[in-house]
């Protein structure tokens, strides 16, 4: 809570035009609302085909927060242990790339932009960038949607996120 009262405090200063938080669950988010007078404008949380987080984006919408999902395309999934597939070759997702010519890194981005999320997708590749921006000729049907939101395993690749704690990571946060 001192964090988010700095976002705030730098906020009412004119220093910042908006705060946010990244990994707030249902709960955190309820008790983060209940203490301050700002709702965080967005909450940064691992969402992609294979780790949907219905529940973190229902309560960030009931809140009237922003999802932004890092990992949108699954990242996180294709280095894992123990991960045996990965959703840029995901049958489902392939199939939907092709009827729509269109590659699955591109139907995955189009997927969170066409349920009212923002998505952060990394890359260095000039040539990925470029295609990673080239979402907006197409649409995907609710089929599609539908087919690719069953994915969902349930499974997290990022650390949970009430592991990451003080005593876990050893770092003091400096005050703002």
């Amino acid at each position: 809570m001192e964090a988010y009262k700095a976002l705030e405090a730098l906020l009412a200063d004119g220093k910042v035009r908006s705060i946010g938080v990244s990994n707030f669950m249902p709960d955190h988010l309820d008790r983060l609302c209940a203490a301050s007078a700002v709702v965080p404008a967005v909450n940064q949380v691992e969402v992609h085909p294979y780790f949907r987080q219905a529940d973190v984006l229902a309560a960030n919408s009931a809140h009237g927060i922003l999802s932004q999902a890092w990992s949108p395309i699954g990242g996180i999934t294709f280095y894992r242990p123990g991960q045996q597939s990965s959703t840029m070759q995901d049958p489902s997702i392939t199939d939907i790339a092709g009827v729509h010519h269109k590659t699955a890194a591109q139907v995955m981005l189009r997927w969170h932009l066409q349920q009212g999320r923002s998505a952060i997708a990394k890359s260095t590749n000039p040539s990925r960038i470029a295609e990673n921006h080239d979402i907006f000729d197409f649409e995907l049907t609710s089929d599609d949607l539908t087919r690719i939101d069953a994915l969902d395993t349930g499974v997290r690749g990022g650390p949970e996120p009430d592991a990451i704690t003080l005593e876990a990571y050893g770092r003091q946060i400096p005050e703002a």
